[in-house]
């Protein structure tokens, strides 16, 4: 009874509070009001009439806007990250260019990407004469844009690898920074790194050594972007039951292109890689993933013309409004083959590694966007007669939202280190299999982290969140491509499973040899001793399912990467908690975050939620009442 009678008493005082505000905003309004009369008399008086409100009366009051700060030096866990990490003299050479860039992105690139929200691009299907031009028409930031990305060498940093194996670190450190300022261009830019990638790898053969060059250059007139033409109609993540496109050799060594691609984003890039199925000379061609190969083409040719590609529409999507997407008919394009015969898919997965980290970042970048923006709004609105900074329940949804945005920079900063260290080949067998492991459960766990802190960014503006001129709304509808783009939840989940069953469970181990050697100092710190014991138990425990339950790893599998994740952003919170620089905040974080459930798979199999019989009853849930009989055919 007594908390109960203190909650009254609160909600008492900030009720009397809110009257006193309605007072005053009361007697405001009748001083406004006797101001129009004094108005309307002194008008009479002369002979001319006005009646009340023929003038906009907009009061006193202006609700001051958000503002952003340096987003590198207001970042505390971006800076501890690459200071534990770097060697000393790496950190501190880098430091200032991320200072200074972390100012730009605050100010003259937040402009330009307000720009390109509010500027669109459109297509031109038709010049003046009727001749067919398929010109994509961008906003003079979106070019600009592209300029800064090659000036700062948002690719090139990581290719130059003056930093050596650090050069990545320090490429997505920038890039995290440039995303949410960035007017969607980070999406070429993802594709971009991911062809120089693949081209590396394939080998930097002419014409693949200019377009490599070009890829990676800091010089605006020479820089190049690329797109990544792989969805058809017939399926987005399935290119091998989905692909149509067919490649006919030329006597010269190319290929002509014939096929639809249904969702190519980034439209006026440069270049592309992309997956076609090559036809003999009978006219045959193979089916499924063993019948596709990698073949690169150029957009324009030498004179300036579409390669045979005729631009159908642009796409009308919910977010991502900035950026070009497009649905391309390819009528005979001119294109080299880069990969073996049926290798395609195998060739082009660097390229879906390194869009898959980018996405991570995006969503890390976007969570502590809206938590900025959303901390410095809580010191200039006031409710119920004290600002909203000191309302406690206000700043505990703060505190999960920064939580969350601070696992998931350092699970994608903890990526781009290995791949870092794949780049200067100086990864070992077991950190490539954590690579490989993690880079799918970082791209799907992030993704829905985003889309929950931003959803929840915009209720601490109230309605001020839900206004498209502000740009906050712009946020969570950006967000929301993270889970889509790249594989779905539910597609990513399944490739998880396929690094355990490539590798014969080996990833899983490698998994548990990493982290237990990591957790061995955590679990000797008093501060976070408990949560380092309930993540090692919950290694265990997830290893132990794996092992008994094997006919259920496909059902369990998006459960499956949620714990993967969970675990391990709860070890890199912990050991950024135990780091010699570390402070009560970051243990807070790391023991908050080790409060959730962390292995949710143990629950639902608990709840014998994996049964065969249970499985057919959410089958028939889903269906009920659906006018026409359904029949599964169960995998399980």
């Amino acid at each position: 009874m007594f908390s109960l009678r203190r909650l009254l008493a609160s909600h008492a005082r900030s009720i009397s509070a809110c009257n006193r505000l309605q007072s005053g905003a009361a007697a405001a309004v009748v001083a406004e009001r006797k101001m129009v009369v004094e108005g309307d008399q002194k008008a009479s008086a002369s002979g001319i009439y006005e009646a009340p409100f023929a003038r906009a009366r907009l009061g006193p009051f202006f609700q001051a806007e958000p503002q952003l700060g340096n987003q590198f030096t207001e970042d505390v866990t971006l800076q501890k990250y690459l200071k534990r990490h770097l060697p000393p003299k790496v950190y501190q050479e880098i430091y200032p260019d991320l200072e200074r860039f972390g100012h730009r992105v605050a100010t003259d690139l937040y402009e330009l990407h307000r720009d390109c929200e509010k500027n669109p691009p459109t297509l031109e299907t038709f010049d003046s004469w009727g001749k067919r031009v398929d010109r994509i028409v961008t906003c003079p930031a979106w070019k600009k844009l592209k300029a800064v990305s090659a000036e700062e060498g948002l690719i090139a940093i990581a290719y130059e690898r003056k930093q050596q194996q650090w050069s990545r670190v320090y490429q997505m450190a920038k890039l995290y920074l440039f995303t949410s300022s960035s007017g969607l261009y980070s999406c070429p830019l993802a594709m971009t790194d991911g062809a120089a990638k693949s081209i590396e790898v394939i080998g930097r053969q002419e014409p693949l050594e200019g377009a490599y060059q070009r890829l990676t250059s800091r010089d605006p007139s020479k820089f190049w972007t690329s797109g990544q033409w792989m969805t058809e109609r017939r399926g987005g993540s399935d290119v091998a039951g989905g692909t149509e496109t067919l490649a006919v050799k030329q006597d010269d060594g190319t290929y002509k292109l014939y096929g639809y691609k249904w969702f190519s984003s980034a439209t006026d890039s440069d270049m592309s890689l992309t997956l076609a199925r090559p036809v003999d000379k009978d006219g045959q061609y193979k089916e499924g993933t063993g019948g596709l190969s990698m073949f690169y083409l150029e957009v324009r040719d030498s004179n300036g013309d579409l390669n045979n590609i005729e631009v159908q529409r642009l796409k009308d999507k919910l977010g991502t409004r900035q950026l070009p997407t497009a649905e391309l008919l390819l009528d005979g394009v001119t294109a080299l083959k880069v990969s073996p015969d049926g290798r395609g898919v195998a060739s082009i997965a660097n390229m879906l590694t390194l869009t898959r980290l980018h996405n991570s970042i995006s969503a890390a970048s976007a969570m502590r966007r809206i938590l900025n923006l959303a901390r410095d709004y809580s010191l200039k609105r006031s409710c119920f007669g004290i600002q909203i900074k000191d309302h406690p329940l206000h700043i505990k949804n703060l505190a999960n939202m920064e939580i969350e945005a601070r696992g998931a920079l350092l699970l994608s900063l903890e990526i781009s280190r290995l791949l870092g260290l794949d780049d200067c080949q100086k990864i070992s067998p077991l950190e490539k299999d954590v690579f490989r492991l993690l880079t799918p459960v970082a791209k799907l766990y992030t993704a829905k982290q985003a889309m929950a802190v931003t959803s929840e960014g915009l209720e601490c503006f109230g309605g001020m969140g839900y206004l498209e001129d502000t740009g906050l709304p712009q946020i969570l509808r950006d967000a929301q491509v993270l889970p889509i783009w790249e594989g779905t939840t539910n597609v990513l989940s399944l490739d998880v499973l396929r690094a355990v069953s490539k590798t014969k469970g080996g990833a899983l181990l490698s998994l548990q040899a990493d982290m237990t050697e990591r957790l061995r100092p955590l679990l000797q710190s008093a501060p976070i001793q408990k949560s380092a014991e309930k993540v090692q138990q919950g290694l265990q425990q997830l290893l132990d399912f794996a092992k008994k339950n094997p006919k259920h790893l496909e059902l369990a599998s998006r459960d499956f990467a949620f714990s993967i994740g969970r675990l391990y952003i709860g070890l890199l919170l912990l050991e950024q908690a135990n780091w010699t620089e570390a402070t009560a905040e970051d243990s807070l974080a790391a023991n908050r975050w080790c409060q959730k459930d962390l292995i949710p798979i143990v629950q639902e199999a608990n709840n014998n939620n994996y049964a065969k019989d249970v499985s057919d009853g959410e089958f028939r849930l889903v269906y009920d009442g659906y006018p026409a009989p359904v029949i599964q055919k169960s995998r399980l």
